[in-house]
This record gives C-alpha cells, structure tokens and sequence, in this order.
C-alpha cells in the first residue's frame, strides 16, 4: 500500500485478481474463528503476520511503555530502515511548528505570497498549504519515488482547480520544501537544520541518514529511522504535541493535520486516516492509460483509492491516523486505545486491515 512506484503489469493484476479470489473463500471458511482476547497473544498474533510478510520491526507503546518489541528477519534495535513514503508526515509536524514560530500564518496562507512567481498563474495564484500538504493542490504531482528538487518542483503545472481533486505523489512536499527555504533563509538555516532544532532533537529522535538534493532533504520519502525513534515521533503526535511535561507543539495546530478533505476524507495533511468508510473521494487517475482500463473493467481499486475511499476497516478506531512508506513501512497512532504502533519491513503482501484486525481485534483470515 502507497507503494513508491505504481507502474503494474497486467500480468500482476490477474495474479492479483485470483489472489483476491482465494483470499475472499479463506475469509469466508474463516468467519467462525473465535477472536484471541489475550492482548499478549493479539500481538503475537499480529508479529507472526508481520515477520510472514517480510516484517523486520514491530514494536508496540501503550500508556507510554513499550508492551511488545520484537525484531525478525535478521533485523536489530540498533539498525535504521528507510522511511520512504513515511517520511511525509514530517512535512505536517514541520508546518505546524513553523506556524506556531510566526514563519506561516496559517494553514490557509497561499503558497504565492512565498512561491512569487506563482501569482501570474491562475490556478497556482490560489494553492493554500493546506490544499499543498493534503494533495489536493491540483498540481502535476510527479514520479512516485523520483522527487524533483525543490527548484523543480515549483515549475511543475497545475492540472486541476485546488482543493478539487487528490493525487498522491511528491511534488506537494518538494514544493513546501521551497517554501520552507525562503523562509528560513534570512534566519540562515537549512530545512533539516529546523526540523531537527525545533522537534527531533526536543524529543531525541535521532535521524540515521536522510537521502538529500542540492543540499536539502527529500521531503516525501528520504529519511532513515531505527523503530524505537520512529516511535518516538508517534508518541509526541499521540500526545498532542506533548514531551516529558513540556509543549513541544500547541495542539490546536496539529489537530489540523488529523481532518480530511472533501476531496479525501480519509487523508489528512499528511497522514492517512480511518474516518470514512463512504466510499466518496476524488482521485486522479494517474496509472498507465492501459493499466487503468484493465482496472475499471476488473473493478480493481489501488490501493490507495481503496484506503481514501473505504479507510482502514470499519471496525477498526476511527481516530487512527497513520505515517504509510513503501515497503509496508508503518507508523500507526490510536489516540482512543493509547496506542502507538511501529511496523518496518521489506516489499511483500502486508495488508494493514489483516495485520490491525489481528492486533487490535484478535482476528485473522486465515
């Protein structure tokens, strides 16, 4: 799921469609399986899922202790893994501490009155940072897992009105990246060198690597994390900003990150969420023309029209908000159960509903 690359074969479609067949009939002879209501067991129950798919890190904080940690496939506590799409959700923490700094007005502050040279464009003239970090810009949003630079990013058009339409891909946070630029550049700082100042360092998160341009970092998908740091940044976003008795962040502005668009109610500014299951949203078609058809004759949805449209699950807590990368990368935060939960791991099957259903419900398909 929110794969870097969205390029599929036919071939991976029809192997998908029988896949989806057999899985179907396994859940239906499944269906009389009693739940596992031992939450020791839920969490066995979902590592053993994990590690099947490739899984190299699940741990699990509750009331702000880790209750379950295991390390699988050959993976240690010590070792960083890439973020990749995870990264994004930086982005979102990044503007609402520069709000609060007074380097942003608000969430509603048109990209032009930093990105000047947007304010002869009709349609770019109108972007605001909200519509920018939840996708819903309208621009061309580029390569999945081939970000521009920054200088780049910002000559890429618009293709639809703003806040009409999501398509998911990396322009949006290239461009916010330049934003960002101008802003700190009369306070002669680099955007990682703010981040790190403003959040990771207040909370000891320690970034191993971070894939850079031109100096910069790569905004959608370029950080390394060990699991207990990448927890680290959930427990302060489950926490509402919140660090050892300290505020971080005001809460009132990372509350924003957590509503969804009228476009994608299921995607927040920056983080997938669990708060609709109506199957309403406007998504761009961005797969191959070929690709596509074949799924509209199939009644295929990617995976990522599939979570904007039906979240989640419905059975599973609808205040979930969720940092997602390729490679089944996860960072799952659920304010309601007081729970924080890391996956990392290598391209597999990894389904979140199969692995969420088995940790927070006690039930498998298989």
């Amino acid at each position: 799921m929110f794969e870097q690359e969205t390029d599929y074969s036919f071939v991976a479609i029809i192997v998908f469609v029988f896949m989806s067949i057999f899985f179907i009939v396994s859940c239906v002879v499944a269906q009389d399986a009693k739940p596992v209501e031992n939450e020791k067991q839920r969490f066995e129950l979902a590592a053993a899922y994990s590690k099947e798919n490739r899984g190299l890190s699940f741990v699990v904080m509750k009331g702000g202790k880790i209750v379950f940690e295991e390390y699988q496939n050959g993976f240690s506590a010590k070792e960083s893994h890439l973020l990749a799409s995870g990264t994004k959700s930086f982005n979102g923490i990044m503007a609402a501490a520069a709000i609060e700094d007074g380097l942003i007005k608000n969430f509603d502050e048109k990209i032009s009155d930093t990105i000047t040279e947007w304010k002869t464009d009709k349609r770019k003239s109108a972007i605001t940072l909200r519509q920018l970090l939840s996708l819903t810009a309208g621009l061309d949003v580029g390569n999945n897992g081939r970000p521009p630079t920054y200088a780049d990013a910002v000559k890429f058009p618009a293709k639809f009105d703003s806040g009409t339409t999501f398509e998911y891909g990396p322009v949006p946070f290239q461009v916010f990246g330049e934003v960002m630029r101008r802003k700190l550049l009369p306070k002669k700082e680099t955007v990682l060198d703010y981040m790190k100042r403003r959040i990771f360092d207040l909370i000891g998160l320690k970034v191993a690597d971070w894939t850079m341009q031109e100096g910069q970092p790569d905004l959608p998908s370029g950080a390394y994390l060990s699991a207990l740091d990448w927890l680290k940044f959930g427990q302060l976003l489950k926490n509402e900003g919140k660090w050892d008795g300290k505020q971080v962040i005001e809460k009132k502005y990372l509350r924003e990150l957590w509503n969804g668009s009228k476009a994608n109610p299921n995607y927040g500014l920056t983080f997938w969420l669990n708060s609709s299951s109506n199957g309403e949203a406007n998504i761009a078609k961005t797969e191959n023309a070929r690709v596509q058809r074949l799924r509209d004759f199939l009644n295929i949805q990617s995976d990522v029209e599939e979570v904007s449209k039906n979240g989640f699950g419905k059975d599973l807590p609808r205040d979930m908000f969720v940092a997602a990368g390729a490679g089944k990368q996860r960072l799952y935060v659920i304010p309601s159960l007081d729970l924080v939960i890391v996956r990392q791991g290598r391209q597999s099957r990894f389904d979140d509903t199969e692995f969420l259903s088995r940790l927070l419900l006690g039930r498998k398909s298989d």
